[in-house]
């Protein structure tokens, strides 16, 4: 399979994830169908190392194949999004990670939780660790989750942030999402009780910013060495600008035959619903423009087997926040003027998707002060060091 063949495939079942949102919301999770068709189109694969039956794909296709869900279904895209680059992070651990994770079933699939909410503890041949950690998109559908945590020192001092990757039967999921967006994403509790894990299934930050890891051995490719960083939280922002074009296309649908009382007019003929259609189509146009820049420059140096500059590390970061920012922003000035149908209960798809962009924004990755602070520092010559970079 090509990766041409996956985004075609892709772009083939998005109007069965289209048909299938309304359902997506009300299960508060993806369909067992929705998940097993897009395994089918071999999307799942894209970022996993053909060392174990992946694609090693050209990151493009992969965020290219990210938009083309979101815009069918914000929930589907959003879990596709996650999931999907978390093969991309396991290629990363060392070879008898992978083993673990792939060797009996290449088609094996991982969640997350990233976010260090646990207690870790060092003990012989790895830790030993507790917890509850929330927002794990998809993680009904997994089998593996990776989950953050602090390594403190024996007076309890941080010193250093890793990530733990932990098998299904170590783990329980506890039921707790019911949220105003992205309702379908099943972004459940992970709780885990004095799990232990070796050290070879962790993996900390430092050797991921220095694009130095283990699974650099066995994983060659020049996907591989491309920062964590750029890769996950554009993940995050182009699921969003997904949802934006899908928005978009609803509204300009809708608009088309729309008939405004008080000013007896069609909107399409309002010249001012005309500018708002103007500045949300370029806003968009822009975000998807950027992103794809930056990750072709990306993947253009680590193919050159050059290191990834913290100037492009903090442009791409830049440029990640704003688009999530930008596609939030046009469909807040399409909303403004769609009138009250698409605030009924019964929704639309322009309202699933501005409730879904605004739940999403609420993501990590998209802390917009702090990412734009980090790219005018290094403008300025400020040294920059940030895990998120």
């Amino acid at each position: 399979m090509r990766d041409d063949d996956v985004l075609a495939a892709v772009r083939d079942l998005a109007p069965a994830l289209r048909e299938r949102a309304a359902e997506t919301e009300v299960l508060r999770r993806l369909p067992d169908d929705t998940v097993k068709e897009l395994g089918e189109t071999g999307f799942f694969r894209l970022l996993q190392p053909r060392a174990y039956g992946g694609l090693a794909a050209d990151p493009a296709v992969f965020y290219a194949a990210v938009q083309e869900i979101a815009r069918a279904c914000g929930s589907t895209g959003w879990v596709a999004s996650v999931m999907g680059v978390h093969p991309w992070h396991v290629a990363l651990f060392g070879p008898r990670a992978q083993q673990e994770v792939w060797g009996r079933d290449p088609k094996t699939r991982i969640a997350s939780s990233y976010a260090p909410t646990g207690e870790v503890t060092a003990v012989d041949g790895g830790f030993r660790i507790s917890g509850r950690w929330h927002f794990s998109a998809g993680c009904h559908h997994a089998q593996w989750v990776l989950l953050g945590g602090l390594v403190t020192d024996d007076e309890g001092r941080p010193v250093d942030m890793r990530t733990f990757l932990i098998p299904r039967s170590d783990y329980r999921i506890d039921e707790v999402w019911d949220t105003v967006g992205l309702r379908g994403t099943g972004s459940n509790d992970v709780v885990v009780e004095r799990a232990f894990v070796p050290e070879h299934r962790t993996l900390g930050y430092g050797p991921m910013a220095a694009l130095a890891c283990p699974g650099h051995e066995v994983n060659a490719e020049p996907l591989y060495r491309m920062p964590y960083a750029a890769v996950f939280t554009t993940s995050i922002s182009t699921a969003i600008v997904g949802i934006a074009e899908g928005a978009y296309a609803s509204y300009i649908e809708a608009t088309r035959q729309r008939f405004r009382v008080s000013y007896g007019q069609k909107v399409a003929e309002d010249p001012f619903a005309q500018v708002r259609i103007a500045r949300a189509a370029s806003d968009i146009d822009a975000c998807r423009l950027q992103l794809t820049r930056n990750i072709a420059d990306l993947f253009a140096v680590a193919r050159r087997g050059e290191g990834i500059p913290m100037s492009l590390r903090a442009r791409a970061r830049r440029d990640q926040v704003l688009a999530t920012e930008r596609a939030i922003n046009a469909v807040d000035l399409l909303m403004e003027n769609a009138g009250g149908t698409p605030m009924r209960r019964d929704g639309s798809v322009l309202q699933r998707a501005w409730r879904d962009m605004h739940a999403g924004r609420g993501q990590a990755a998209n802390d917009v002060e702090r990412a734009l602070v980090l790219f005018g520092k290094d403008a300025l010559g400020i040294g920059i060091q940030d895990p998120m970079l």
